[in-house]
């Protein structure tokens, strides 16, 4: 067993971005790892997730998170080894998932770390395809704009961590056509060869409203929106009467310094009769288990494709929460670290 460390190294929030993050908004700082109370545990952290959202949570604005706190740990989903316990719940060498990244150790109660099992997937699997990302592509095609069989769908930054699986996820709900864009000619191949896409539509190479409507001459269905602004107006032009969006996130936005305005074709949306809802996955965790069941025997029998792009130590940690937001990650964006 690992003996238990007395000091570890965290990620701190320096100071507020204005627009872009940069290196300066963060720093790295050794922490005090404190005795363990009844029910608490000590992790050691080997794989943490870095995600768009967390963004917005480095400005001061209140959110469904609290914004993080200028000069303490960031935080963010995180998988590792238990190695030492006051919990009978969760024991020693136990491999866990939690929401205290951003730091090397982590000691929290028991009942906030999920038991996984190594055995069904590699640790990675639980913060992508069996994590937040696939239960958010999961919910949104299942529940929140529901795929039936035969539909037309459309998934941006579908090399993403979400929309690498939504395509694929799609299929698997019977979609007959799925389409998906992101930026640039080496995603665009990715999206065909690996995650299933019939059209890849590349929005570095000119507006996506033409794109799609060529890709879809008869319309979509479906619309699983990670980016909003033209890509979101877009969809809502190509969106069939009765058609569905779920709205999951707004990359294009998250750096802006001011609001950007809003689809100028609203009216679509009451012509053609078509819901956009909004998707927050903390409402989907009770889908978890069914999630975690199905794909499980995606990712074994090879029928779900997954990609990493891996950062190895905690020092990236801010480069690559700083090349997510660019689009520098293809599928899962992944810091190891150790």
């Amino acid at each position: 067993m690992t003996s238990q460390p007395t000091v570890g190294r965290e990620i701190r929030l320096a100071s507020r971005p204005v627009g872009a993050p940069v290196a300066a908004n963060f720093q790295t700082a050794e922490s005090e790892i404190p005795e363990l109370a009844d029910g608490q545990i000590l992790v050691r952290n080997t794989w943490m997730s870095v995600d768009p959202y967390m963004r917005g949570r480095m400005d001061d604005v209140p959110g469904t998170l609290p914004p993080f706190a200028v000069g303490e740990p960031l935080d963010g989903s995180a998988v590792g080894e238990v190695i030492a316990s006051r919990s009978r719940d969760v024991p020693s060498g136990a491999r866990v998932s939690h929401f205290l990244g951003w730091r090397e150790y982590a000691v929290m109660d028991a009942a906030g770390a999920a038991v996984i099992d190594t055995d069904l997937a590699p640790e990675p699997a639980y913060l992508g395809a069996l994590g937040i990302p696939g239960l958010t592509a999961y919910a949104s095609l299942t529940d929140v704009a529901e795929v039936h069989e035969g539909d037309v769908v459309y998934v941006s930054a579908a090399a993403g961590a979400v929309g690498s699986l939504a395509g694929q996820i799609a299929r698997k709900l019977g979609a007959s056509r799925v389409i998906g864009s992101a930026g640039g000619p080496e995603k665009n191949r990715l999206l065909l060869d690996r995650f299933g896409y019939d059209a890849a539509l590349d929005h570095r190479a000119g507006p996506i409203a033409p794109q799609l409507a060529a890709a879809a001459p008869d319309g979509i269905d479906v619309y699983l929106d990670n980016v909003g602004g033209d890509h979101l107006e877009a969809a809502i032009g190509a969106l069939r009467p009765g058609g569905r969006a779920a709205l999951v996130g707004a990359i294009s936005g998250y750096n802006a310094t001011e609001a950007a305005p809003g689809p100028s074709n609203l009216f679509r949306i009451v012509q053609g009769e078509l819901t956009l809802r909004g998707m927050l996955v903390s409402s989907y965790v009770g889908l978890l288990p069914e999630f975690i069941g199905k794909a499980a025997g995606w990712l074994a029998d090879g029928s779900l494709r997954t990609e990493q792009t891996v950062l190895d130590g905690l020092d990236r940690a801010p480069a690559a929460l700083i090349g997510v937001l660019s689009g520098a990650n293809t599928g899962k964006m992944l810091v190891r670290l150790h």
